[in-house]
């Protein structure tokens, strides 16, 4: 792929994680499988395979911290489509990182953790001591004021190369105020464009 390569807003949408398009296909071929195996219980069955993904990433990450020898307790939920796990309470700063570096890695061992017991890919979503949560606001906001400007001047606005997960959080942002947005460059330097109406 060049550098300026760009995706439209949909494809953008499932960025989250490294190989997101590979996992969100693996999750929708295990949805239509699941539907046909048992008949009637295709979400209900969803559910079900997020819960048990967030109890495999919980004693993963519990045997971790253990390791580790930190202080935290673990709340699993799932959110959407996606199993979710956060780690709260304690001085979990390292578990974070610079800019959610360690975050990030953390969440794709998790992620590891479960496909081995499952063989399936997971999407699931980590936070740490509400990391992403806040992170999560701050780009809400960033992403409304940056609409306002795209809708008063008529032109595109790029911003600063962001995560899988914050750009994702953008183009749902742009999304619900009814713009579109793309992806352009390449990792680590890929950055979000919102484009006028």
């Amino acid at each position: 792929m060049s550098e300026h390569d760009t995706d439209t807003q949909t494809e953008a949408a499932t960025d989250g994680a490294v190989n997101e398009d590979a996992e969100e296909s693996a999750v929708e071929e295990g949805a239509v499988q699941e539907t046909a195996a048992e008949p009637g219980s295709g979400r209900a069955g969803r559910l079900e395979a997020l819960e048990g993904e967030g109890e495999i990433a919980a004693d993963y990450l519990e045997e971790l911290l253990d390791i580790a020898d930190l202080d935290g307790d673990l709340d699993m939920d799932v959110e959407g489509d996606r199993a979710s796990v956060s780690i709260v309470g304690g001085d979990l700063n390292q578990l974070v990182g610079r800019d959610g570096e360690v975050l990030d890695a953390l969440q794709e061992l998790t992620r590891l953790a479960v496909y081995r017991e499952t063989g399936e890919r997971s999407r699931l979503m980590l936070d740490v001591s509400g990391f992403r949560a806040r992170k999560r606001e701050e780009l809400v906001t960033l992403a409304e004021k940056t609409i306002t400007d795209v809708r008063e001047t008529g032109e595109p606005r790029s911003l600063d190369p962001m995560s899988p997960f914050e750009r994702k959080v953008v183009h749902d942002a742009v999304a619900a105020a009814g713009l579109t947005s793309e992806s352009e460059g390449v990792e680590p330097r890929r950055y979000v464009v919102i484009l006028p109406s």
